[in-house]
């Protein structure tokens, strides 16, 4: 009973996180396309509802339930003997530090700029900078892919580093075209891309 429990914690877990990252993947793809401040604000702002009301609370029960399973249930450190396991801690491990550094901060200061620019009445070009920053687009990104390895590791549970290794590279190049590419979609007034 337990197990299912917690293994019903996990699921509930992934499909917030999932749901969240989802919405911080719409309401930035929506500010990217906005010229108008404040609608532009208001897109901002979602990005922090959906981080802080779903991706984190998502983020904290599959980190309680998984450390929970895995101690309980796959003999704690003898985890890393299961590929599939293992490749999910790793990418989980990985995704919740960049998700609560890098990203989160850059989605941060993009608020408390946008917040300014709001104050002056125009968009500043702190924030026309901040915002064609090029690493917090990658691991932006960089999310979706990586919680879709994920779940396919966890589904699919292969006895080999296979779809680890090759799931990560697919997810890699994924991010790279899409950090690529969205900017220059929707670039800014005198804005270059790749910075």
């Amino acid at each position: 009973m337990t197990y299912n429990l917690l293994k019903f914690g996990h699921i509930l877990g992934a499909i917030l996180m999932g749901a969240g990252l989802v919405g911080v993947w719409m309401a930035d793809l929506r500010s990217r396309q906005l010229r108008d401040l404040v609608q532009f604000a208001e897109a901002v702002r979602n990005i922090a509802v959906f981080y802080d009301g779903l991706v984190v609370p998502g983020a904290l029960l599959l980190l309680a339930s998984g450390t929970w399973m895995i101690s309980g249930f796959y003999g704690g450190f003898a985890f890393l003997d299961i590929p599939w396991l293992t490749g999910m801690v790793i990418l989980f491990l990985a995704e919740f530090i960049e998700g609560n550094t890098i990203t989160r901060l850059y989605f941060m200061k993009l608020r408390r700029l946008t917040r300014h620019a709001l104050a002056e009445g125009h968009f500043t070009r702190e924030l026309e900078e901040e915002r064609g920053k090029l690493v917090p687009s990658f691991t932006h990104f960089l999310d979706l892919p990586i919680l879709t390895l994920i779940i396919a590791l966890g589904t699919l549970k292969p006895d080999s580093w296979s779809l680890f290794v090759a799931g990560s590279s697919i997810a890699i190049v994924v991010a790279s075209l899409l950090t690529y590419r969205i900017p220059r979609l929707y670039l800014w007034g005198g804005e270059q891309p790749g910075r």
